[in-house]
């Protein structure tokens, strides 16, 4: 018999999430709790601190020479315009904004009137984007990013031979797990690479044992990997698409009859 096997013998009680705790009330992390009587509890593993206007200026980044500015998140968005104030720079109505997602450029509306404004949004990859960009390739464009830039996303302009330039305006940084030293949950979730390495900075001696791993995305499949995790639930899949319905799936078979 097979160690996932055996855990899957093993009743889940716990889940612990890697993010911030949802603000929506219909989360379906909500109803996952509900539905499976399973204590769901959330905790960021890594957290944002932003650039300085001084930051930036050690970049070589002029705010007023680019005319068209490239969003990949929604702390891309917060931090752009928040050193835009501090930096005393007005944006223009003129300027062009180019979302990875259409829940990015509907998040714009915090900072500009959106109907107003020349915005375009891909389908959530950056090669989608990418191919919006190239049909009006003309200006400058600026890309405000995080310290730890994906290499697809400079690959993809590349490859449409824009003029473009990234810019650190925030970065992701590691949070103090300290008070979960002695704290067990059945199950840990992750979304991102960094919150596995979080793990391990926080809790270099961390043994897995009986505590699943729940992971989202190829990057976090592989970061698990490399640190010689046992991954248990992964997502996306064609049968679960989402992490919840990949917990629910797996909690379902695990604690049926208990």
């Amino acid at each position: 018999m097979s160690e996932k096997t055996v855990l899957k013998k093993k009743k889940i009680k716990t889940i612990l999430v890697s993010q911030p705790e949802p603000t929506s009330e219909n989360s379906p992390y909500i109803a996952l709790a509900e539905n499976e009587k399973v204590k769901i509890d959330f905790r960021p593993f890594i957290h944002v601190e932003g650039a300085t206007a001084r930051d930036i200026r050690k970049q070589k980044i002029n705010l007023p020479e680019y005319n068209a500015i490239i969003f990949t998140s929604r702390n891309a968005v917060d931090h752009f315009f928040r050193l835009a104030e501090e930096m005393r720079y007005t944006v223009p109505n003129t300027m062009r904004y180019y979302c990875q997602s259409e829940a990015i450029a509907l998040y714009l509306q915090r900072y500009i009137v959106y109907r107003k404004r020349k915005i375009s949004y891909g389908n959530k990859t950056i090669k989608d984007l990418a191919n919006i960009i190239s049909k009006n390739p003309d200006g400058k464009f600026l890309l405000p990013s995080s310290d730890k830039l994906k290499p697809e996303i400079p690959k993809a302009l590349n490859e449409i031979g824009i003029d473009w330039k990234s810019a650190t305006f925030f970065k992701t940084c590691i949070s103090d797990l300290s008070d979960l030293k002695d704290v067990y949950y059945d199950i840990l979730v992750f979304y991102s690479p960094s919150g596995i390495e979080s793990l391990y900075h926080n809790f270099p001696d961390f043994k897995q044992n009986d505590t699943r791993i729940a992971v989202y995305g190829k990057s976090t499949i592989q970061a698990a990997k490399d640190k010689g995790l046992r991954i248990d639930i992964m997502a996306p899949t064609p049968e679960t698409p989402s992490m919840t319905m990949a917990l629910q799936k797996y909690i379902r078979e695990a604690n049926k009859g208990k």
